[in-house]
């Protein structure tokens, strides 16, 4: 096979075929794997809210709706038998160590906190991703933002903030009050 001379137009289109067929597997592996992560995404939204409100009988994921006054924070209603028991609030906050925090967490119908569940966080390891920790979590528990704000303890709340992650642990507590202010605008 004779040899491709090393001017500039055959460099040219060599490296346009080799963007090309990269572009395209790209492109076929999105495809493939697209729906798979939709899945799987939904099925954790799933075991998100069945971690954080009391037990229930209808399907949340399915009659879940945006808040009117926050669109990123997407509320799940619990009911039992046709009467509300609580609700899963999927709320975000971008201020973070490591970029955002995403996380599910869910309210009785008097307002007090029934349980927390992390979705998505970028925090160092060993640090910020303590946020993860049943510990940190069951913190949150029985807290009611109605009568007093989620903060750490130095910002004049009552959350105890992870040694050395404290702007992890106040990510939290904002997705939570971000959260409770959301549903708070939709449903009362």
């Amino acid at each position: 096979m004779k040899k491709l001379e090393s001017t500039l137009p055959n460099m040219f289109i060599v490296l346009t075929l080799i963007a090309l067929v990269s572009a395209s597997a790209l492109a076929v592996t999105n495809f493939k794997t697209a729906p798979i992560l939709e899945e799987l995404a939904r099925q954790r939204r799933i075991q998100a809210v069945a971690q954080v409100v009391p037990d229930f009988d209808n399907a949340p994921t399915e009659e879940s709706f945006f808040s009117a006054d926050d669109p990123a924070i997407e509320i799940f209603p619990a009911t039992l038998g046709g009467e509300p028991v609580g609700y899963a609030v999927q709320s975000i906050s971008n201020n973070a160590y490591s970029g955002s925090i995403e996380l599910m967490v869910g309210f009785d119908r008097e307002g007090a906190v029934t349980g927390l569940s992390i979705l998505r966080h970028q925090e160092t390891p060993g640090l910020g991703a303590r946020i993860t920790e049943e510990e940190f979590r069951s913190g949150f528990v029985g807290l009611r933002p109605a009568d007093q704000p989620v903060a750490v303890t130095g910002d004049g709340g009552t959350v105890d903030a992870i040694t050395a992650a404290t702007i992890s642990t106040r990510a939290v507590t904002e997705a939570v009050q971000r959260g409770w202010k959301a549903l708070e605008g939709g449903i009362r």
